[in-house]
């Protein structure tokens, strides 16, 4: 099989395209990985051009001899679907889980995401947590998240809260709220880490001034978290550009009712009174 016949590589450009078409990517703005599962290996490994072993930044033995296709360091999500080739690339980790090299993609040179070790820290966790579930982490530059990190406390409670209240479906969709990592230089260990603590208990992480991270098992599921999340955050923008309170909102035991109808656990410390 060819390896951009592949459904998974398919989904893959087709989501980052979506991404492009939301505004949420400015420039080079933002990342996308995915978890390969094995029998997917399997069919395109026959276009595989095996590179150099370089340092990942962190240790992921958790990840030991799996294989990520991901964006690439300084490439443009709009480039991705007119140049796949050149945009993202398909890396092997080794067997401790400490370097990668590139089997296919970045033809005119280049290396994968500057943000690698969060990625892959994060995957580490969720396939933990998940049973190994969970196959994409995607990062993006969301307009109105961002501008809440500069109002809102930087709090999990808070930004949970408010972006539960502003629309009905989000305690379905994320009914285990939001992590808040306070601003820190991107692309190093110490982001991944703190990152990667918050998604022990969530599947999304907010980076204060700079956008927001998300998981999932899909990429339909991931995007729909991250849009989910994003159209909640616009509305509250709107609505604090309006008036600084609101006349009327989702109560807590409205919530707890939502909770009992829709089968979810919403954990109280987000149920809170004002």
């Amino acid at each position: 099989m060819k390896f951009l016949d592949a459904e998974f590589v398919r989904g893959f450009i087709r989501m980052a395209n979506d991404g492009w078409e939301q505004g949420w990517h400015e420039r080079n703005g933002g990342n996308l990985s995915y978890r390969v599962k094995p029998e997917e290996v399997v069919r395109i490994k026959g276009n595989f051009q095996i590179g150099e072993w370089q340092p990942i930044g962190t240790s992921v033995p958790g990840l030991a001899e799996e294989y990520f296709l991901v964006t690439g360091s300084g490439k443009y999500f709009r480039n991705v679907i007119l140049r796949p080739e050149d945009s993202i690339c398909m890396i092997e980790l080794d067997d401790k889980g400490e370097n990668y090299r590139i089997v296919w993609g970045l033809v005119n040179g280049g290396r994968p995401t500057s943000e690698l070790p969060s990625h892959l820290m994060n995957h580490e966790v969720k396939k933990i947590a998940t049973k190994g579930r969970y196959h994409v982490i995607y990062h993006a530059h969301t307009a109105n998240i961002i501008a809440l990190t500069f109002v809102l406390p930087l709090r999990d409670e808070v930004f949970t809260r408010e972006l539960w209240e502003m629309a009905t479906e989000c305690p379905v969709v994320f009914p285990d709220g939001i992590g808040v990592v306070p601003w820190m230089v991107p692309g190093g260990r110490d982001i991944a880490v703190a990152t990667s603590r918050l998604m022990r208990e969530y599947d999304v992480a907010i980076w204060a001034h700079h956008g927001m991270f998300a998981a999932g098992e899909n990429f339909d599921l991931t995007f729909g978290l991250m849009h989910t999340v994003e159209k909640s955050a616009q509305i509250l923008v709107k609505m604090l550009s309006m008036r600084p309170d609101k006349l009327q909102t989702i109560q807590p035991d409205e919530f707890r009712s939502l909770a009992k109808d829709f089968k979810v656990t919403l954990s109280e410390k987000f149920l809170y009174e004002k």
